[in-house]
């Protein structure tokens, strides 16, 4: 598989890279660590090399899972994981970040980044500058190698920006979710910032697995998501996923391979997909070899925009 730069840093990551929230366990349902970690490797020997993960999945348990999955081949792998809002003081700074060290059972981490800006989901409020003095001196002191930041908007990302170089924004993306291309794409394309698209296929709507009525587990975190739980969206979604079929098909590929080649097409972007099993794994991987003509890439996100052309602008997917 192809390497990209992270951002300007000297560290190569995947295009499409392995998720791992599902690997926490909490908010999901069937998962079973065996299955997870063979996927995790399978990843890996399939040319997926960036994994990412967070403190916060399972209270570490997603990080201690990669470490199973990948400690023998640590030195050939990119590992990203994030400090939680509301660990953003300087002190938590780096205690969570001693945390996810021990977790991954690494002496670095390759990219850590900020999962929420300070005063998310009910987190006490921190001053992004002393945020920022604690990942420049992990990174002084070679404990993590690039800084990163989830979830933030334009505004937020420029000022982070002032206290430090920021190699990636992690913002929900995909074909049917797309507000960043309104916000902070162009900041990321002026200023080098590697796009980390995060749920890319709409958290499994655009494997088209999910017919009109489908019903979710009790547990599963989904059923909050506003593409499912809005009726009119979903009825929107179903048509859009139909106009896909035909492209998908010509381009002898899945619609959720078809998915990621659209979204790792776009400017600075990179694919963050999670898988529950080595079928999903080895799927998501040959993605990277789908490649789409103008002609497709334009059509593609012209059905795109009929889901998304009526969503609001609030970027956070879940009326939780």
């Amino acid at each position: 598989m192809e390497r990209r730069n992270l951002g300007s840093s000297d560290i190569k990551i995947t295009p499409i890279i392995m998720g791992t929230w599902q690997a926490g366990k909490k908010m999901w349902v069937g998962i079973e660590d065996t299955e997870t970690i063979a996927a995790i490797k399978n990843a890996f020997d399939a040319g997926i090399t960036t994994v990412d993960t967070a403190e916060v999945y399972g209270e570490g348990h997603s990080e201690r899972i990669v470490a199973a999955a990948l400690s023998q081949v640590r030195d050939r792998v990119v590992y990203a994981s994030k400090v939680f809002s509301n660990h953003l003081k300087y002190d938590l700074v780096i205690e969570a970040c001693e945390g996810s060290l021990k977790n991954l059972k690494t002496d670095y981490i390759d990219l850590y980044q900020i999962h929420w800006p300070a005063g998310s989901w009910n987190s006490e409020i921190v001053p992004i500058s002393e945020t920022m003095k604690a990942l420049n001196k992990l990174k002084e002191d070679g404990k993590i190698r690039a800084i990163g930041v989830s979830n933030f908007s334009k505004s937020q990302l420029e000022e982070a920006s002032q206290y430090g170089r920021i190699d990636s924004l992690q913002p929900p993306y995909s074909l049917f979710w797309r507000q960043v291309e309104k916000d902070a794409r162009d900041y990321c394309v002026e200023n080098n910032i590697s796009i980390w698209a995060y749920s890319p296929l709409a958290q499994g709507l655009l494997t088209g697995k999910f017919g009109k009525d489908h019903q979710f587990a009790e547990g599963d975190h989904r059923a909050k998501n506003k593409l499912f739980s809005i009726k009119e969206n979903y009825h929107r979604v179903q048509i859009a996923l139909d106009r896909l079929r035909p492209i998908a098909a010509k381009n002898d590929c899945s619609l959720a391979q078809l998915s990621l080649a659209w979204l790792i097409a776009q400017p600075q972007t990179n694919a963050i997909v999670g898988a529950r099993n080595t079928k999903q794994v080895l799927a998501n991987a040959k993605a990277a070899e789908v490649k789409l003509s103008s002609e497709d890439l334009a059509e593609i996100d012209a059905i795109g925009r009929t889901v998304t052309d009526y969503l609001d602008d609030n970027p956070v997917m879940w009326n939780f």
